[in-house]
């Protein structure tokens, strides 16, 4: 039956019509998203593979080879059974680097222009027989059905229409990295609508030609022999090449790579294609020899290639449709692969469209005429091979090609030693020979090859084997051994970890000149222009859910990153790298060679589903160490060398009001006040702790105690400060209530010494008084005894204030206590006075050495405390007319309080625990032990240090208590007050 261009045409048109149709739906949302991102439209789309050369050429390949035709099906089968060592890390890296194409891939892998230049051309020059051929099947099957003598023209009128599909639903928008639902779902549909219409024929050819299963056994056990004598069995090498071949195409084909890795909507989806594809490439294989054998029994004078057609009738032009369903599919989605990879490696190297341009709408408008462009040289291409060559010629010429890209995919992931010169020079010498041995005879029919040691003659497609074994062969030995004696440049190596299977590209703790958003659009608009730089900026800061006022450094880090992989999609990783390297620099700094633990941490998360084995145990103790650290009560916030904060625990986060996520990547310096202050000052001390740090914040006072220790150990290999923050501000406050009710007690202790010394100036008093009356008349003896009475009186008043002051002294106070000079002579004096006010206190020998002019910062009600404490254990030791010696000296930049006594010691095992709570040398109910452990606190609080020593040193026996204070720098010499009463000598 013959049809008419007229009727071939519109039904045609009918069908990419529906493909437009539903294309349309999409775009408008009609469709339910849960249908469109079903990952088995993205399974129906990987069937796309299964192009016209499937659908018409496997038909060759049964006659050539005979059951050598499954390699095809088998090969990308056997690809997706690795899909777990080869796509699927493939899949992360392009995700994660925004890579949308093998140039890209490569390109960013060997960090080079030239990579991508060549692969770019490389995969032109490949996959241009692969796009002639569908062009092919499409006017051979027009021919065919319609008797006309010239089908180019129709030819030319359907990639007219396919071109308007691609760029309408492939290159409509501005946004060049969504993925394209609409076309997936469309080329969903008409991997369906093959299947369908493959399995009806298929089913047609058994029923009607043979009359069913036994029918084709019995003329299979009739013609089996003759159809055998007629195929030449491919031989085991030959098997095991083609299902190579077959299996790089699911890398190294544009349109596949597109499919696979760009189109594709979650890993999961990648996972579940594993088994599905090859249950649809086994349907889609199971009607291949029946129809070739329909075909053979209908004696059929059709080309073979065509052999569906032979079934005649209304199934002809289900053939038809079939055919231009895996045609139209495969054109579409090459160039629409194509077309990014020639703008950006070929285009954009030689010319890059000034900042006036609107450079969204200058991409996209490039992209739609490249694929118009692609399609026409694919047109043109037709038109002189197809008078020539047959489609499984066409077919295996371009898998062929593709097949160099092979070993530079598997070193990207494998050899981290692989380097851009030799993959250039293993792609040029592979190229090479495909080129000589294949591409020579098929597009301009040279068969021989003349040079200087004779003549080479060129088969063409019959030394396919040999011309796919020698160019493969060559380049895998020129690429390893180019790579094994050059060295791979530094830009190399870090594509190549970042690449590397279970690796991660280890950010560095650069600082960026940017100094925050604003400065990222100033400086991105030379390139891209200030509208285009403005939204390329909200976007990435849009993804990383970051405040256009965040300035950490950690954060432009990220958004540098973010930017740099979004114009990788649009203008190829290559051209992104330089522009972002050129605009957005890193400054020179000593401090930036340490990695990013914020970021490796982040990372880690993300694999960790991926870790077996040593690493998932190695990750299950990182995590627990990081969950004891984040959880431990105590304060802990970890520095790098450039005080960048890389970790702040919950207790901080407490403590501090300010939340981890917010701190992280920031400058001590640029956290909120007070702390900013406080963290810096003693990160610039020498001293490695502070005790008792008071801390003023709206909400009250904090007391704080700090310790930092530096990562200088060769072990640490990132270096850095660790910081605890503790806070003592419960226990300080209990502390000064217990202090406070020691004083109380020793005021009980001291009432009746109080009692007896107020009454000896009373009685001189009363008695002074009384003779005034008879020396009334005597005016210089009456102010002889006003004066006596005056002194008296005073007298009386500095006992009772020294009560009181030393009764309230210890109390918390709510403002922050301020630290002053205190003359250390007056405090020990004033500390022997309220020792001899006790009856206890009155038969001892006392005696202070210290010079009237040592001085230092601190709270002198809270030294006397001190010395009151240490006196009185002294006198507790010692027996009546016992000695009491109080010396001061300045030793280096200390200054040294040593309490002297001649008692009976303290036995050596006691020292140690002289100072801790509750301990006490004194008989049960004489002593609470609390009395040492505050002096301890307030000696520690006055950034000194408490010691005790037995016997000693200066009386030979007995006890010493040394204390040692920072001196005060810049302190002038205070006089001491003139009724100051010494009691040296007491």
């Amino acid at each position: 039956m013959s049809f008419t261009l007229t009727q071939i045409f519109l039904l045609g048109v009918g069908y990419l019509s529906l493909l437009f149709a539903c294309g349309w739906l999409v775009e408008k949302d009609w469709l339910p998203k849960r249908l469109v991102r079903h990952p088995l439209i993205y399974i129906l789309a990987l069937g796309m593979y299964a192009s016209a050369w499937a659908f018409y050429g496997s038909f060759g390949m049964a006659e050539r080879y005979g059951y050598g035709y499954l390699t095809y099906y088998l090969g990308i089968a056997g690809a997706f059974v690795l899909a777990p060592v080869l796509l699927l890390p493939l899949l992360r890296l392009t995700r994660t680097y925004q890579l949308t194409s093998l140039p890209d891939l490569l390109a960013f892998r060997y960090r080079s222009r030239w990579v991508g230049m060549l692969v770019t051309l490389g995969l032109l020059f490949a996959s241009m027989p692969l796009l002639a051929l569908q062009i092919q099947a499409i006017g051979d099957v027009i021919h065919l059905l319609t008797n006309e003598s010239s089908p180019y023209h129709l030819a030319f009128v359907f990639c007219a229409v396919i071109t308007l599909f691609a760029i309408l639903f492939g290159a409509r928008h501005i946004s060049l990295q969504e993925r394209h639902e609409s076309l997936l779902v469309a080329i969903a549909l008409e991997s369906l609508v093959k299947l369908v219409a493959f399995l009806l024929l298929g089913g047609v050819a058994l029923f009607t030609v043979f009359g069913g299963f036994e029918g084709l056994e019995s003329w299979l056990a009739t013609h089996g022999d003759t159809l055998a004598a007629s195929v030449q069995p491919l031989e085991d090498n030959q098997w095991r090449t083609l299902l190579l071949l077959f299996v790089a195409t699911a890398v190294s084909m544009p349109h596949i790579f597109h499919i696979i890795f760009t189109e594709n909507p979650s890993e999961d989806a990648l996972m579940q294609a594993t088994w599905m594809l090859p249950l649809f490439l086994l349907l889609l294989a199971l009607p291949v020899p029946v129809i070739y054998w329909a075909h053979q029994a209908l004696q059929s004078t059709l080309p073979i290639e065509y052999a569906s057609l032979s079934l005649g009738g209304y199934w002809s032009l289900l053939s038809f449709i079939a055919g231009l369903a895996a045609a139209s599919g495969t054109i579409i989605v090459m160039t629409l692969a194509l077309a990014p990879m020639v703008l950006n490696h070929l285009v954009l190297t030689v010319y890059q469209p000034p900042a006036k341009f609107d450079i969204y709408y200058w991409l996209v408008w490039m992209r739609r005429l490249l694929i118009a462009s692609l399609i026409f040289i694919a047109y043109l291409v037709y038109l002189v091979l197809s008078v020539k060559h047959d489609l499984a010629t066409l077919g295996l010429t371009a898998f062929i090609g593709t097949l160099q890209f092979l070993p530079g995919i598997l070193a990207l992931l494998y050899w981290p030693a692989a380097n851009r010169k030799g993959l250039l020079a293993g792609l040029t010498v592979g190229f090479g020979i495909w080129f000589i041995g294949l591409g020579l005879p098929l597009m301009f029919g040279v068969t021989e090859l003349h040079w200087p040691g004779g003549v080479i003659p060129l088969l063409g497609m019959d030394d396919w084997y040999q011309v796919t074994l020698v160019s493969i062969t060559l380049n895998i030995l020129i690429f390893i051994l180019i790579s094994l004696t050059t060295e791979p440049s530094e830009e190399e190596k870090i594509g190549a970890q970042a690449c590397s299977q279970d690796s991660l590209l280890h950010s560095k703790r650069l600082q960026l000149k940017a100094r925050n958003s604003a400065d990222f659009i100033r400086f991105l608009s030379i390139p891209l222009g200030q509208t285009t730089a403005q939204q390329e900026v909200q976007r990435a800061l849009k993804e990383l859910s970051l405040h256009e006022q965040d300035a950490r450094p950690y954060a432009l880090r990220r958004l540098r990153d973010r930017i740099q992989a979004n114009l990788s999609g649009m203008m190829g990783p290559a051209v992104a790298q330089e522009l972002i390297d050129r605009y957005l620099p890193w400054k020179s700094s000593d401090n930036g060679n340490d990695d990013d633990i914020h970021f490796v941490e982040r990372h880690l998360e993300d694999y960790r589903t991926r870790l077996t084995g040593m690493a998932k145990e190695l990750d299950k103790l990182r995590r627990h160490h990081r969950q004891t650290l984040l959880y431990l009560p105590v304060g802990i916030c970890t520095l790098g060398r450039d005080q960048e904060v890389l970790m702040w625990n919950h207790a901080m986060e407490k403590l501090t009001g300010i939340c981890g996520e917010e701190v992280i990547g920031s400058r001590i310096r640029h956290l909120p006040a007070p702390w900013n202050q406080l963290l810096d000052s003693f990160l610039a001390e020498e001293r490695q702790q502070v005790y008792r740090q008071a801390l003023e914040l709206e909400k009250g006072h904090l007391w704080l105690s700090l310790h930092k220790a530096r990562l200088d150990d060769p072990v640490a290999l990132m270096g850095g400060t660790v910081l605890l923050v503790e806070d003592q501000s419960d226990v300080k406050h209990l502390e000064d209530e217990l202090i406070h009710n020691e004083r109380l007690a020793s005021i009980g202790r001291l009432a009746a010494g109080v009692a007896h010394e107020i009454g000896n100036p009373v009685t001189g008093i009363s008695s002074l008084a009384q003779n005034l009356k008879y020396d009334a008349e005597d005016p210089e003896t009456v102010r002889e005894t006003s004066l006596q009475i005056l002194q008296l009186t005073q007298r009386i008043t500095r006992i009772v204030q020294s009560l009181v002051s030393f009764s309230h002294a210890g109390r918390h106070k709510d403002k922050q206590q301020q630290f002053e000079a205190v003359n250390l002579a007056s405090t020990l004096d004033e500390a022997i006075n309220l020792i001899s006010l006790s009856p206890k206190g009155r038969h001892r020998f006392y005696q202070n050495l210290c010079p009237q002019d040592l001085y230092i910062q601190g709270d002198a009600q809270r030294l006397i405390q001190v010395f009151v404490n240490l006196i009185a254990n002294a006198r507790d030791a010692t027996h009546e007319e016992g000695q009491i010696t109080c010396t001061g000296k300045l030793q280096g930049s200390e200054a040294w309080i040593e309490i002297h006594d001649d008692g009976c010691g303290i036995a050596s095992e006691e020292l140690e625990h002289l100072f801790d709570p509750f301990y006490t040398t004194k008989e049960a109910g004489e002593g609470t032990g609390l009395g040492l452990a505050l002096v301890y606190s307030i000696v520690e609080e006055h950034s000194g240090q408490i010691h005790a020593i037995s016997p000693s040193p200066l009386l030979g026996k007995g006890s010493c208590f040394q204390c040692r204070f920072p001196l005060s720098p810049n302190l002038a010499n205070q006089e001491i007050p003139d009724d100051h009463e010494s009691y040296s000598d007491r």
